[in-house]
């Protein structure tokens, strides 16, 4: 049956703002559920996971290229936006009939559903989010409405005017009213009244009154819905705060074992402190963040586990505690992201303290046909690794900490893999929590159908820092400063050129090994006007990076980093 009568529908804004609510109050309450079951199973974060995983990898460069770490935050905000218009549309679609808005509400939920069961880290629970948050969607869209006056209650009618049948019109005609038969002022021959007083509603009109809309009644409703949905969401982030690892790492740090092979000092020229320069040792609140992981997963080191399987003679598994028993290795080593664009961020240094990860895998056992290692992450994300990169002898390492802190979280705390000389995509899998011994034709990881290269080494590249694109320098002697990395090679070589001039050799910081990057500086001096610099490196093998320009996919990126500035 229809609830809404003829000529009561709400206006379209009113219509709209319902719906606006309705799917507020649904995610609000989904976010609720999440915080009491699992975080990642709210519909924004789980549809946002699916998005991420369907998304074309040129893409997913883009955003990364465009919002860099924010790039998330822009999903998830899109999201919501895009949710906002089409409940919108689904309260537009309720003034014909309620039921076809909260069918529309219960599709969202369907989808919601679907995606969060999908994930590969879903648990058994992950459908009641988005399934909760549905139902509060389409209860809220139907007591809008009611509220708003387009409604009438399940099962009921406009009342009747007394003396008439449901169904039936008055027996009166337009502008008369009927005196019964006894005599009455003003009455004909015929028995029949003549009106003397202006005739009152008629039923059908008494019937449309019942439904009239009151913009009142919508408001306030409107207004606790927001209430609801912000309510929701505030303490649904709250509770799925419960499982912040920050104690669980304050724990780890009283645990974290000295290092039984400690990194060498620092060389005292490894950092040429020059303002704005990225410094040799990147802080852990600065290094820089590609992932996609849009809720950072929170792994409890009591219940973590490692599993090494495959092509292996003995399959292990590893708890925290046997990690930590075992012999730990520090070592200075450079992360590079293959979406960097020439010149860009993210690129970073750290000193890393884990377990070999070389020495694990002989215990296994790795057969000899074997060609990769498949690491798995928390959430799902896989990424393939080169056997023989791994057990060269290079520091790979299954790190704990990071610049002498624990790992933070967003960075794989309590576990995570980090291997000199591969991009990150191929080697340094955060919160990994297995490790399939596999073949590359046998097996794809994350990113390889997704169009980037299955084996990734990191290709010479170099940065100016100093002076930045567009600053205004003063004319005469300027210095020019930046960082150079060609890891597990080491850089041997940085050179600078103004103009499409000869190329002069900068200075070189000194470096603890090749698994780093490397700063260099150059004095320069510029004549008043608008200058052109450009900047390259020639790694210890004797390869000089190329000036051919090409995109980050689908091995990394390549050309000379080049800014323009002005003296004066």
């Amino acid at each position: 049956m229809n609830t809404n009568a003829r000529g009561s529908r709400p206006p379209a804004w009113a219509a709209a703002l319902a719906g606006v609510t309705a799917g507020a109050v649904g995610l609000g309450v989904a976010e609720l559920v999440a915080g009491l079951t699992t975080a990642s199973a709210s519909p924004v974060v789980s549809v946002g996971g699916a998005m991420v995983d369907r998304t074309p990898a040129a893409l997913k460069d883009w955003a990364i290229r465009t919002f860099g770490e924010n790039d998330k935050t822009v999903l998830v905000a899109g999201i919501v936006v895009v949710v906002a218009l089409i409940a919108a549309a689904l309260g537009l679609i309720a003034r014909w009939r309620v039921g076809y808005g909260t069918a529309g509400l219960a599709a969202f939920g369907v989808v919601g559903i679907i995606a969060a069961v999908s994930r590969p880290d879903s648990g058994p629970l992950d459908f009641l989010p988005s399934m909760v948050g549905a139902a509060a969607g389409a209860w809220t869209l139907v007591l809008l409405f009611r509220r708003a006056g387009a409604t009438a209650p399940p099962g009921t009618e406009p009342a009747p005017e007394p003396g008439t049948e449901p169904g039936t019109e008055p027996d009166t005609e337009p502008g008369t009213a009927e005196t019964g038969t006894g005599p009455g002022i003003g009455a004909g021959s015929g028995g029949r009244a003549e009106p003397t007083t202006p005739a009152g509603p008629s039923v059908r009109r008494a019937g449309a009154d019942l439904y009239a809309f009151d913009r009142r009644k919508l408001l306030t409703g409107v207004a606790v819905g927001a209430g609801v949905a912000g309510a929701g969401v505030v303490t649904g982030r709250l509770l799925a705060g419960r499982g912040d690892v920050t104690s669980a790492r304050r724990s780890v740090a009283r645990m974290l074992p000295r290092p039984a092979v400690a990194a060498k000092p620092l060389p005292a020229g490894a950092d040429l402190r020059i303002r704005g320069l990225a410094p040799f040792v990147t802080p852990n609140y600065e290094f820089y963040r590609v992932d996609t992981a849009l809720v950072v997963p929170g792994v409890d080191p009591r219940s973590w586990t490692l599993k090494i399987h495959g092509m292996v003679d003995r399959p292990v598994e590893l708890t925290f505690a046997d990690l930590l028993r075992r012999p730990l290795v520090e070592a200075d080593v450079t992360l590079t992201c293959v979406s960097n664009d020439v010149g860009g961020p993210y690129v970073g240094n750290a000193r890393w303290l884990g377990a070999r990860l070389a020495d694990v895998l002989r215990e296994a056992g790795i057969r000899r046909d074997a060609d990769m290692l498949l690491s798995v992450s928390q959430d799902g994300w896989t990424s393939g690794t080169p056997v023989d990169v791994v057990m060269d002898g290079r520091d790979a390492l299954l790190a704990v900490a990071m610049n002498g802190e624990v790992l933070p979280a967003a960075h794989g705390f309590p576990v995570r893999q980090v291997v000199p000389g591969l991009y990150g995509y191929v080697s340094a899998t955060k919160w990994i929590t297995e490790i399939k011994v596999t073949r590359f034709d046998e097996d794809t990881a994350y990113w390889t159908p997704r169009g980037w290269a299955p084996r990734a080494p990191i290709k010479t590249q170099s940065r100016i820092d100093v002076p930045r694109e567009g600053d205004s320098v003063p004319a005469g002697r300027t210095t020019v400063a930046g960082v150079a990395w060609a890891q597990h090679r080491g850089v041997d070589a940085v050179e600078v050129q103004v103009d499409g001039g000869e190329w002069r050799r900068a200075t070189l910081a000194e470096v603890p090994g090749p698994d780093t990057w490397r700063q260099w500086s150059i004095d320069w001096d510029f004549a008043p006007g608008g200058h052109t610099i450009a900047v390259r490196a020639t790694d210890a093998t004797g390869y000089t990076q190329t000036a051919a320009v090409a995109p980050p996919a689908p091995d990394g990126a390549t050309g000379h980093h080049t800014i323009r500035v002005r003296a004066g």
